[in-house]
């Protein structure tokens, strides 16, 4: 009975995690990667959701992005991976988002890969804000990262 009542908790919280979005970091929660307190900054906040295990929390897509690669789990299809839309700073899901890196924007730990909704908003932030070309959640890897350092 208590193995059936988790198991169904699980699949509850990945359900909500879809449609809702990912939990928001505690105060003693830490990037995965740097160790930041990630609450500190909510407007750049990146988190990757597995179903069976603690959400991982980024202070920055730039960190988050950091783990995958890193960790080669870019194609990990089993976790929900969120970064928080630059304009309205609600989660958006990482792989629906495009980035803009080398703006005039900086993030918690500085030069920063910027989360958009869509290519257009992207187009918009960077005349504003300057930058390289937009980005998919594909695009991102190593030598992205290295220009950012």
């Amino acid at each position: 009975m208590t193995v059936v009542l988790v198991v169904a908790l699980l699949s509850v919280t990945a359900i909500v995690v879809a449609l809702e979005g990912p939990p928001p970091p505690g105060p003693k929660d830490r990037c995965a990667v740097c160790g930041m307190f990630v609450a500190k900054y909510p407007n750049w906040i990146a988190t990757i959701v597995y179903t069976d295990e603690d959400p991982l929390f980024f202070d920055g897509p730039k960190d988050l992005f950091r783990y995958l690669v890193r960790e080669q789990k870019q194609g990990n299809a089993e976790a929900e991976i969120w970064v928080t839309d630059y304009y309205t700073t609600k989660p958006l899901k990482a792989r629906e988002a495009v980035y803009v890196a080398g703006s005039d924007v900086l993030g918690p730990m500085g030069a920063e890969l910027v989360p958009l909704a869509t290519a257009a908003l992207a187009e918009n932030f960077r005349a504003d804000h300057g930058g390289g070309e937009v980005l998919t959640f594909d695009d991102v890897d190593d030598t992205v990262l290295q220009s950012l350092d």
